[in-house]
């Protein structure tokens, strides 16, 4: 079995880029699942439901992570979607899930995790070590297929979770950092892992945003509107071959391709 994995998509073009290219490498890469993490999807930042909407069709499940809430009303709109995940660090009083079983069309169960760093990340959040101990406690024996995002600022955090569930989870997927990372691997027993998927934002850009604004802002420290860039969009994603029956990873490869946005 095969799963496809799209890194944060950034903006209009994001979005515009997932439905051109998802469907063409669902084909080709045989992925019976997609799920996507859309964080960036509303303007450059956060969720929305219309920009969720708009990827009816193509992504199974949605992840997110520190800039769930950065739209105005999206913390009533999360509850209209079963399939789009808050990290499961978030306190109970949020609203959303941090994770759920899906149903793959071709066969058998899909546990999502949905879950927040600490190290150099904005947000307060619970111990995402703890809190992932717990959800798999909890999820029914039955469910073999564990796909974890890991979103998180630095890399050993990332890496750190990726070695405390190995053998655990069918795979941890890093998400947040915008670039794809080169040590996509196997981990003991079986467990897929990479550092950072990587981004679905235009190439020549600074993690989707236009370069000189970005640059400007860094030379004067001062407060700078960050313009999404739109056009020239790049896809990165991993595609996860699995053992349904043991839940197992087999290979992870990486994946980046131009859109025609």
């Amino acid at each position: 079995m095969n799963l496809l994995f799209i890194g944060d998509v950034v903006g209009k073009g994001g979005r515009k880029a997932v439905k051109e290219l998802v469907p063409e490498l669902r084909r080709e890469f045989n992925c019976s699942f997609c799920i996507v993490n859309a964080e960036n999807i509303a303007n450059g930042s956060g969720l929305a439901a219309k920009c969720i909407r708009d990827l009816e069709g193509v992504a199974d499940v949605i992840t997110s992570g520190d800039h769930v809430w950065d739209q105005k009303n999206f913390e009533h709109e999360i509850t209209l979607f079963n399939n789009v995940l808050r990290p499961a660090n978030f306190s109970n009083r949020q609203p959303g899930k941090g994770y759920g079983i899906f149903r793959n069309p071709a066969g058998g169960e899909i546990a999502v995790i949905n879950l927040l760093g600490k190290v150099f990340v904005r947000d307060s959040a619970y111990c995402p070590f703890e809190t992932v101990e717990n959800i798999l406690q909890s999820l029914p024996l039955t469910v073999k297929t564990i796909i974890v995002d890991m979103h998180a600022e630095a890399t050993s955090e990332k890496a750190a979770m990726g070695h405390f569930l190995a053998g655990k989870v069918t795979a941890v997927l890093g998400t947040h950092s915008h670039v794809q990372t080169a040590d996509a691997k196997l981990l003991a027993d079986h467990t897929a892992f990479i550092s950072d998927v990587g981004m679905v934002g235009a190439e020549f850009s600074i993690l989707g945003r236009e370069v000189k604004a970005v640059v400007e802002k860094f030379r004067t420290g001062m407060p700078q509107r960050l313009p999404v860039v739109e056009k020239g969009i790049r896809l990165d994603a991993v595609v996860v071959s699995y053992d349904m029956m043991t839940g197992k990873a087999t290979a992870i490869k990486n994946i980046s391709r131009m859109s025609s946005v």
